[in-house]
Order: structure tokens, then C-alpha cells, then sequence
């Protein structure tokens, strides 16, 4: 590399530590992970959100997180008011890293004036991580992918 070219990751300079800092405390505000979700549900009591499964039906039966509400993103605008409490907060998913209906999900439902986060990593990662989730045969749980799952406890290890 010649004197004065910046390599690529530093082509465009890093944020202002502020900058940041409202970054990623805003990005917190908008999304959820894998383990934080399974162990907030795992608590006795209200966790105070409902997590809703946006994927198709198909998908739905293929596996959904325990107690998770089934809307498809279509849906929402006619359905929401019918199956969610505008009060409590949504966690919204889809399949995995590669699907962005959480994210669309998540923008019908603030349109319509629900509290709303996505959980990151979808259904995919609630499944390698190794939680519990529910198929039309019934519960089932994967061997916990070790590149993926949580530390014991439920902390990622981040």
C-alpha cells in the first residue's frame, strides 16, 4: 500500500467514540439476541413482550419458538389488533441472519404504533443454539452447535 491510500476497512474513518456510542446503544433499542429472548422466557412469570413468528405457515410448522405468536408479515396490517396488545412489547423473527422479514415485520408493526424489536439470528440460531422449540409432531431440541450456543447460564460469551 502507498503512503496517503487507505487500506478498506479504514477508507472511511472510524466514528467519534460519541458517534458510537448513540450508535450501538440505539441499536440495542431495536434489536434482541438468541439467548437474551430464551432466557427471559425461561423466567417464572411475565417477561414482559411476546415474541411473534412472522414466517410463513409452512415454516411455522417446520418449528417456532415455544409460545411464540404466528402472524405472517402479509398479515399484520389486518390481524395485529385481533392477536397483540398494543401495550406490551413485540420481538419479532424469521428464519435466520439471511431474512429480513423480521425486519419487515417489525417496521408494519411500529407503523402501527407497537412497541417492537427484532431478535437477531432468527429462528436458525434459536434452533443451533440449542433451545426448545415446537413442530406440528410436538417439542423437540437440537444438540447445541458449538460454535453458536451460549455459555452455561445463558451468556453468549460476548
Amino acid at each position: 500500500m502507498t503512503a496517503g491510500t487507505a487500506n478498506p476497512v479504514l477508507r472511511v474513518a472510524p466514528a467519534t467514540p460519541a458517534e458510537a456510542a448513540a450508535h450501538f446503544r440505539a441499536s440495542l433499542a431495536f434489536h434482541a439476541d438468541v439467548s437474551d429472548v430464551a432466557a427471559a422466557l425461561a423466567t417464572d412469570g411475565d417477561p414482559g413482550f411476546v415474541v411473534l413468528d412472522s414466517r410463513s405457515t409452512e415454516a411455522w410448522d417446520q418449528g417456532h419458538v415455544p409460545g411464540a405468536v404466528h402472524l405472517p408479515t402479509a398479515l399484520i396490517p389486518e390481524q395485529a389488533a385481533e392477536l397483540l396488545d398494543r401495550t406490551v412489547p413485540v420481538v419479532t423473527y424469521c428464519w435466520g441472519p439471511g431474512c429480513n422479514g423480521a425486519t419487515r415485520a417489525a417496521l408494519a408493526l411500529a407503523e402501527l404504533g407497537y412497541r417492537v424489536k427484532e431478535m437477531l439470528g432468527g429462528f436458525e440460531y434459536w434452533a443451533r443454539e440449542g433451545f426448545e422449540f415446537e413442530t406440528w409432531r410436538g417439542r423437540e431440541r437440537r444438540a447445541p452447535d458449538p460454535l453458536t450456543a451460549p455459555r452455561e447460564g445463558g451468556d453468549c460469551g460476548c
